[in-house]
């Protein structure tokens, strides 16, 4: 997913990804946290419910446009631009979070993450470091990669840029771990900085074998994530929340396309790929939990809500 966020295409669709990308993910937040607050939730906790479920799948939502060869369509196009949005707006998301919360770090639920040294800070604080570490990895990595990479291309060996980059993506995770984000996002960044290297097309080509098979073991992992012993007990609560966010994020999604003066049929298409919840949204609820933005119960119905939507519309 990072290695698709290269600056050149960025510049080329920035009217559709800031504009309609930047509308979806406001128009389902506010959308989802409305009605988050009807439950009396307060308004941080509904706003931080919004952000999360405003995201979608960007692995499941390719991967099946792409099957379908619906990609190139003005739909596809549409659902590519929401998408490249939506995960640059992780990041700033991820540093919003801790200002939400009540800085309590509950470290059960917050799978590693409250044992970071940031765990004890205000959220300021937390949130500044944050997202300074991430705008600080990108803008190193982008000078050292392009240096490194003209190294290992005087090799003329393959299984070197392999190696380095598998490496870097690990170094990154790792980093990302010590300001205690999830190494998913750590990944993420990583393809971000490899994506700007004159070397991305051979990384690419040479992490194609890899795609197939960790793809299947996300959706394997999307699978797993589901708690059915929680769905069983308030399946109620679990499924009409997983069918509300379908409902509203595809309401929002069509209004938002038919407004854009796109075809009844492309909207359909454009709403049904983007309606369900996504992965970075696993990333965004155990940060939320280790920063008591809400609490243990509601963050698993969150999770079973979000996985069974990209169940449902895979």
């Amino acid at each position: 997913i990072g290695l698709e966020l290269r600056p050149t295409m960025l510049w080329q669709m920035r009217s559709a990804i800031l504009g309609l990308g930047s509308l979806q993910v406001i128009g389902s937040a506010i959308a989802v946290g409305g009605i988050a607050m009807t439950f009396g939730l307060s308004w941080k906790s509904s706003l931080g419910i919004g952000l999360i479920l405003a995201m979608s799948s960007t692995a499941i939502v390719l991967q099946t446009l792409a099957e379908k060869k619906l990609l190139k369509t003005e739909a596809g196009q549409n659902a590519f631009s929401v998408l490249l949005f939506q995960d640059i707006a992780v990041i700033p998301i991820i540093a919003l979070l801790p200002l939400l919360g009540s800085g309590a770090a509950k470290a059960a639920d917050a799978h590693g993450a409250a044992d970071s040294w940031m765990a004890h800070l205000p959220g300021w604080t937390q949130a500044l470091i944050t997202f300074g570490a991430v705008v600080l990895i990108i803008a190193v990595g982008r000078v050292a990669m392009r240096r490194v990479f003209h190294i290992v291309a005087k090799t003329h060996q393959r299984e070197a840029f392999t190696a380095v980059a598998l490496l870097v993506v690990i170094g990154v995770a790792l980093l990302m771990t010590k300001v205690g984000l999830s190494p998913a996002l750590g990944a993420f960044v990583a393809g971000v900085v490899l994506a700007s290297s004159e070397y991305r097309h051979e990384l690419e080509s040479d992490l194609v074998p890899f795609k197939g098979l960790l793809l299947g073991v996300f959706f394997l992992s999307v699978g797993a994530g589901i708690d059915f012993g929680y769905i069983a007990g308030n399946a109620g609560l679990v499924i009409g929340g997983a069918a509300a966010l379908i409902l509203v994020k595809g309401v929002v999604l069509f209004i938002l396309s038919m407004v854009n003066g796109y075809k009844c049929r492309q909207s359909v298409l454009f709403a049904a790929s983007l309606a369900a919840g996504g992965e970075f949204a696993f990333v965004l609820i155990s940060l939320a939990l280790s920063t008591g933005v809400f609490t243990s119960e509601e963050g698993r119905a969150l999770a079973g809500m979000d996985a069974l939507s990209m169940a449902v519309t895979a």
